[in-house]
């Protein structure tokens, strides 16, 4: 997994426009981090291996991390200028991301066109859940979340997104952690 994410990495870095990832892209690399993890935590910290693995969970996480800003630098623009993006290029996710940021930026420019033509706006936001990422600490059954959708099972150092209020109820109950995500 390391070296496809470089190669998508690089890849994305050096095109100006967005490039194809395949639609469990983010599955794949959040349980391949996962997988370091795990592996890390079973070797002596002061062995070689645990300090190459410590070397390449550190390198992946810039790679994702850079990879993730260049793509909503991308999206953002496309949104701004009222394009649309290609939907064979975008994973699921990034299609409902980018379909918000679309509906944002279409309000934003309602608003100004109300005002240059001395109209009182009249702006219409859909109002959505809050979602907040956990990593949860141990087995947590199936819930249903404060949206009424399934959410779950989830086993100790899974990763997921949950509404903000049944996160704040498992982060308090100590069987999860809330993960800030920049």
């Amino acid at each position: 997994m390391y070296d496809e994410l470089y190669k998508t990495w690089k890849q994305e870095l050096e095109n100006g426009e967005l490039t194809k990832l395949p639609s469990d892209f983010y599955l794949r690399t959040a349980d391949y981090v996962k997988k370091l993890a795990e592996e890390a935590r079973m070797l002596d910290k002061r062995s070689a291996k645990a300090s190459l693995l410590k070397k390449e969970t550190q390198n992946a996480k810039r790679m994702i991390q850079e990879l993730t800003r260049a793509r909503y630098t991308k999206m953002i623009k496309k949104a701004n200028k009222g394009e649309k993006a290609p939907p064979d290029v975008l994973t699921g996710d990034e299609e409902k991301i980018f379909a918000s940021a679309s509906t944002f930026s279409e309000a934003f420019q309602s608003l100004a066109k109300e005002v240059l033509q001395g109209r009182n706006p009249k702006v219409e936001v859909r109002q959505e859940r809050k979602m907040a990422v956990l990593r949860f600490t141990t087995h947590v059954p199936a819930i249903i979340g404060a949206d009424m959708k399934p959410y779950g099972p989830f086993q100790a150092e899974d990763v997921a997104s949950l509404p903000l209020d049944n996160a704040k109820i498992l982060a308090k109950q100590h069987l999860a952690e809330k993960i800030e995500v920049n």
